[in-house]
């Protein structure tokens, strides 16, 4: 949101930008880009004339929407957020959810997440906004370069080796089962561990952009291999620098790929499947090079951010002129899910008191039990044995 933002700024003169942050102490450098623009803290907003529209863009950023003064109110959605808490924390998983049921019109960048939110709140508008592209940034090559069957296969891997639903420990272990010459790049966002052997030939980042320019035009392939995506972008950048990619079936990634087109779409959780695929495109270097050249086609045609956020400006426009979400409809959906909420909480306290007095009754069997005593038995002597030598 700051890159449409930051467009919206420079290229709309009927678009006045704010941005307000949820968080007093919040790191700087995000808004670099954003030096010309009003960025303050959402309590610093001053009684007065309304904005136009209101935009929530992180789950945690809607709980303080309706703080901004707005005449209408919007959410961007870049991913259906509660998925990110499977398996780890329910309360944070059902506040994110319900936010998908405020009284706000929708923009989301992925056409999944329009068609769910379409299910999910047929009473609200949603717009479709692509993520663009920064073209002198990722500027392609006029042509692919054939890549050197007489050299091993170049192989990026990008993502948080710490982050579940990016599973880069998959895609490791997949290159790690290749049986072809592979030359592997593991790219984190994030600093990795110096101590940490992470079976590529180079474990770098995290990088700016031109650094991973750099690396991404190296690349045949860029293999990612995510569990939950809103419409990921490392891949996209890489079909611009003339890569292909080896991706698995995950939620945003039809936005562009094509199985056998201009990428290959691997089943999850099918490790040595993964490593086939790299081991074809190792040793059939003309299917490598038509992927790539068909990938670079795919950029080509992806649009620029100047170009989104004239569709992002559009969205905005189209939403300060609608009529406002209907708020007994939004209640309606909001307590149905926070009874569900509560009922999924209520359930997973008895599965902890069930399993903590198992675990109390299994406890007290072994004590009675004779491997119990006996062990006992046994520290009682040991200790009086240390005991006696020390005298």
């Amino acid at each position: 949101m700051l890159r449409h933002a930051w467009h919206l700024s420079r290229s709309h003169s009927d678009v006045d930008v704010t941005i307000l942050t949820t968080l007093r102490d919040a790191e700087p450098a995000p808004y670099g880009v954003l030096a010309d623009l009003d960025v303050r803290h959402v309590e610093d907003v001053a009684d007065g004339e309304p904005f136009d529209v209101a935009v929530a863009t992180w789950w945690e950023t809607a709980y303080r929407l309706f703080d901004v003064p707005a005449r209408r109110y919007g959410y961007f959605v870049q991913s259906m957020e509660d998925r990110f808490y499977l398996g780890s924390d329910p309360v944070e998983r059902a506040a994110a959810a319900l936010t998908y049921d405020m009284p706000v019109s929708f923009i989301t960048e992925a056409r999944w997440i329009m068609d769910l939110l379409g299910a999910l709140r047929p009473d609200a508008e949603c717009h479709y906004v692509r993520n663009g592209i920064d073209k002198e940034v990722f500027r392609s090559p006029a042509a692919i370069r054939p890549s050197d069957p007489s050299e091993p296969l170049r192989v990026l891997i990008e993502g948080n080796p710490e982050h579940w639903l990016k599973a880069v420990p998959d895609a490791l272990e997949a290159v790690k089962l290749a049986r072809a010459p592979l030359r592997t790049t593991l790219v984190s966002p994030r600093p990795l561990e110096p101590d940490v052997d992470y079976g590529v030939d180079r474990a770098i980042g995290p990088l700016d952009e031109p650094g991973f320019v750099g690396e991404l035009a190296e690349a045949d392939v860029v293999l990612k291999l995510s569990r939950v995506e809103g419409m990921f972008g490392p891949p996209l950048e890489g079909f611009h620098l003339g890569a292909t990619c080896v991706v698995t079936p995950v939620t945003g990634h039809d936005e562009y790929v094509a199985h056998l087109h201009n990428g290959v779409v691997s089943d999850f959780d099918d490790l040595p499947g993964v490593a086939r695929w790299l081991d074809l495109l190792a040793a059939d270097r003309d299917f490598l090079n038509e992927l790539r050249a068909n990938a670079l086609e795919t950029a080509r045609a992806w649009p620029s951010w100047e170009e989104t956020s004239a569709e992002m400006a559009a969205a905005l426009r189209a939403i300060a002129g609608s009529a406002p979400g209907d708020p007994v409809t939004s209640a309606r959906h909001i307590m149905r899910h926070a009874w569900s909420a509560a009922e999924a909480q209520r359930a997973e306290m008895d599965r902890r008191r069930v399993s903590e007095n198992y675990m109390t009754e299994q406890l007290e069997v072994f004590r009675a039990s004779r491997a119990f005593r006996v062990a006992s038995s046994m520290q009682r002597t040991k200790k009086r044995l240390s005991l006696g030598r020390r005298k």
